[in-house]
């Protein structure tokens, strides 16, 4: 991978780790909120973004859940600032890959 982030100290043997294993990241990387870590090596990023109404010509917030996956090595949990790197289709809903934890839950 790039050295646009730091390796993680923790190592795996995850085929899917951006770090460790096969993948290759590219295009977007997004920066969000884990809000939901049940799955297996998989979280659900919320992505807040402010859209422009042309008609009323006004600012507005709003959110997008994105599926990635979360290697063992970075282990995110609900809570975490996390970065995120879009990547080949590691399955049906999953594009993107934790790269990065940029802020631990409750620090």
């Amino acid at each position: 991978m790039s050295k646009l982030f730091p390796e993680p100290e923790k190592r795996c043997n995850d085929p899917k780790c951006p770090f460790h294993g096969k993948i290759r990241v590219h295009g977007r990387i997004l920066e969000g909120v884990v809000v939901s870590a049940r799955m297996q090596r998989t979280v659900v990023v919320r992505i807040d973004y402010i859209w422009h109404d042309k008609k009323y010509k006004r600012y507005e917030k709003r959110s997008s859940k994105i599926k990635a996956h979360n290697p063992p090595c970075l282990d995110a949990q609900e809570g975490d600032i996390v970065k995120i790197m879009e990547t080949r289709p590691l399955a049906k809903t999953v594009k993107f890959v934790v790269v990065q934890i940029v802020k631990k839950a409750g620090e």
